[in-house]
């Protein structure tokens, strides 16, 4: 079987998962605790990614920041993808006002820079992941909304389309038949840019300490807590930033499209 750049994304980000999800398996090392007398200690055969500047282990600090970003960019995309196909399907199918009434809701939400919905639903309630959920899912679902309705809107008006309605069959049966086969491609697609671009909003807010507040390990906060010792400790700061590469590469890989 040829290897395609489809196979080393999927094989990159199954590493990945496994480091963040299963690594509390085997390590029982507390990302939080702090041993003063081991701050800045390099990586060492006991421990492989070193101590940062507050002497806490780097190797389960590293792995909660990515359970942390993946779940969290799990979360807003399902929940963005849900509404938005759901929205797309229905404007499709059923257009007139429907249709206008969605589509302004999401100019609406597209009005603002998406960082910018963020902060400001931030502001509101401070320190609270739900915040952070909530404006990440509706910067997004407008993209799953507008490619789910131009997708179908072609389809049902199809003969193929026409002909199941006239038939008899139920709804299910002919979203299933006529419509889901010509989403679920596409809508992959999607999905997994969704998903890097949930990682990157999440890591840029963290930077900023939006959202998630130390001690909580994230990428983009470690990166912010370690920029101040990038010269005497630079590979503590190299470790969230090369996660971050890494995840991101694997999601770019994965919808990269081969040539013929």
């Amino acid at each position: 079987m040829k290897l395609t750049s489809r196979h080393v994304g999927l094989l990159l980000l199954a590493l990945l998962l496994s480091y963040a999800f299963l690594l509390p398996l085997f390590h029982h090392g507390d990302p939080l605790q702090q041993e003063l007398l081991n701050m800045l200690q390099p990586p060492s055969q006991a421990n492989l990614l070193g101590f940062d500047h507050l002497g806490r282990d780097m190797l389960p600090r590293l792995s909660a920041a990515l359970r942390l970003s993946l779940g969290l960019a799990a979360l807003c995309v399902i929940s963005a993808m849900l509404v938005g196909v759901l929205a797309g399907v229905l404007s499709a199918l059923y257009g007139g006002v429907l249709d206008r009434v969605v589509s302004m809701l999401g100019d609406m939400c597209l009005a603002l820079p998406g960082l910018l919905l963020v902060l400001l639903l931030a502001a509101i309630a401070p320190d609270s992941p739900e915040m952070l959920w909530l404006g990440i899912s509706l910067v997004l679902w407008v993209e799953f909304f507008r490619v789910t309705r131009a997708t179908l809107r072609p389809i049902v008006h199809s003969p193929g389309m026409q002909a199941s309605k006239l038939l008899g069959f139920n709804a299910i049966y002919r979203f299933h038949r006529h419509l889901w086969p010509a989403l679920a491609p596409v809508l992959l697609t999607v999905a997994l840019f969704s998903f890097s671009s949930a990682i990157m909003a999440v890591s840029a807010l963290g930077f900023i300490s939006v959202g998630v507040r130390p001690p909580t390990p994230e990428l983009g906060l470690m990166m912010t807590e370690l920029l101040p010792f990038a010269w005497e400790a630079p590979w503590l700061l190299l470790q969230p930033v090369v996660a971050l590469f890494l995840l991101l590469i694997s999601l770019n890989l994965m919808m990269k499209k081969e040539r013929v």
